[in-house]
């Protein structure tokens, strides 16, 4: 009986390289392959627990190189496609707009292309919830599956792009796919750009804590191994062509999230500084689940459990995320900032 062939892209960075583990050690009876630029987001330090293991298989490659792609498809015949590979930061989207574009449309119409050649069992897209535009502060109003597409950065601009590339080769070719859209994610591994990490390893640092604008831009926030069990269950139950909404039903505004973490590590509101507004910052964004909800899922961390978790592990693990806010990350991040 031939073992079913599982690619993950992006399976060195954050959300995917906590996928790669997670289904490594869940499906032993499955190959699963991490393919992985290693740009600047992504390292394989993360995987030093799982690297010998006989069913986990890295591979180098740009997702965007064609000739490699298709050449590595027709090598391997994959089963199963999980799509995490993405240019990801919105400030980067906005600074040089053009590498999201290559990476997220070009990249992910080159897998397509593979996919659709080697004839796979069930591609899964990775997407966004920032795809869906903005929310306004009513507490009432959330994105469902069914809400129109309304990008209003670069990065969620290419990430819509290349949902309806998926849904196009699903509708013209009948490739087998899903689509999920998940809200903001945090959890171990987190590379230390984003709000959660930069709050944790900068109050622990006793530095200053940078909030855009005043502070009060909603997030729903979703513990990313909740995230990995919903994505598990689309991909193996999910209705072929469907989008999947994943929300952690979490929703703190950027303030409170930060005050929560400088409060659990018992410093001072002091070290928070306001800084000049990102442009184009969403007011707010929050998913309704329910759909996946039917297929089964729930998730399991409520955000005062998970945000317990990261902070524990991010004490736990300096050896990891000291070794990355050095060099070229300190040198973007105080261009993006300028804190005084």
């Amino acid at each position: 009986m031939n073992r079913k062939k599982l690619l993950v892209t992006g399976g060195s960075g954050f959300i995917g390289g906590n996928f790669v583990q997670y289904m490594v050690n869940k499906y032993p009876e499955y190959d699963i392959y991490n393919l992985d630029l290693l740009t600047y987001a992504g390292d394989l330090t993360k995987h030093r627990d799982i690297e010998m293991k006989d069913n986990y298989f890295f591979v180098k490659a740009d997702i965007a190189d064609r000739h490699a792609i298709i050449s590595l498809f027709e090598k391997e015949r994959f089963d199963l496609i999980v799509h995490f590979a993405a240019e990801s930061h919105v400030d980067r989207s906005i600074a040089d707009p053009g590498i999201f574009v290559q990476t997220n449309v070009v990249g992910t119409q080159t897998l397509l292309d593979a996919s659709k050649q080697v004839g796979i069992t069930k591609f899964v897209h990775v997407s966004t919830d920032e795809v869906y535009g903005e929310l306004d502060f009513n507490p009432n109003t959330f994105f469902t599956e069914n809400t129109p597409l309304q990008p209003n950065s670069p990065y969620s601009a290419s990430k819509a792009s290349s949902d309806f590339l998926v849904r196009a080769y699903h509708e013209t070719y009948n490739l087998p796919v899903n689509i999920t859209r998940c809200s903001n994610n945090y959890g171990p591994f987190h590379f230390p750009e984003k709000l959660i990490p930069l709050t944790i390893s900068r109050v622990l640092n006793e530095e200053k804590v940078p909030v855009y604008g005043d502070g009060k831009n909603i997030r729903d926030w979703l513990h990313v191994i909740d995230h990995c069990s919903a994505i598990d269950l689309v991909l193996h139950e999910g209705e072929v062509g469907e989008v999947y909404n994943v929300g952690g039903h979490n929703e703190k505004t950027n303030l409170e999230v930060v005050k929560s973490i400088i409060n659990t590590l018992g410093k001072s509101d002091n070290l928070i500084e306001f800084v000049e507004d990102r442009l184009g910052h969403d007011k707010r964004y929050a998913i309704d689940p329910s759909k996946l909800e039917k297929l089964g899922w729930i998730p399991t961390y409520t955000f005062e459990t998970g945000i317990a978790q990261t902070i524990n592990w991010y004490l736990e693990n300096k050896w990891w995320w000291e070794q990355i806010i050095s060099g070229e990350y300190v040198n973007y991040f105080e261009k993006q900032y300028s804190l005084k």
